[in-house]
């Protein structure tokens, strides 16, 4: 699937919810599922500043394809972190560089969240964008 269609597959999963607290329950099951995190990649390095929690994401670029592992030490944060790197786990970086991860706001996502919760959102969205834009 491309970036789009995983975007607009989660857009619609969300309109399935009714209300916010079932939504929450969905982004923390996502991150119960995101596979073990390394921790090597623990390092400051991979820390996002600016999240209420501790939050790390690593990524790797093979030949041209991103690949991405997050933990927190936050079970919402994590499911945060699990749903921005849907759409982009492995796709083209030249992709992923162009990729305004609008989904966010289509499923309402930042008025959701406390001011701390927002700024790591925004802070993981540009990570994954500058990395990609550096290195595409």
């Amino acid at each position: 699937m491309t970036i789009v269609e995983l975007q607009d597959e989660i857009v619609e999963e969300f309109e399935f919810f009714e209300d916010w607290m079932e939504k929450y329950e969905y982004i923390i099951d996502l991150g119960k599922e995101l596979p073990e995190f390394n921790l090597d990649f623990k390092t400051e390095e991979n820390r996002i500043k600016g999240c209420q929690s501790q939050l790390w994401i690593h990524i790797q670029n093979t030949n041209g394809v991103l690949s991405f592992s997050a933990d927190s030490d936050a079970i919402i944060t994590k499911g945060i972190a699990a749903l921005i790197l849907r759409p982009v786990q492995g796709k083209d970086i030249k992709d992923v560089a162009k990729y305004d991860f609008n989904f966010v706001d289509k499923i309402g996502l930042k008025e959701h969240l406390s001011m701390t919760r927002s700024n790591g959102l925004a802070s993981m969205i540009q990570r994954i964008s500058s990395f990609a834009n550096q290195n595409a």
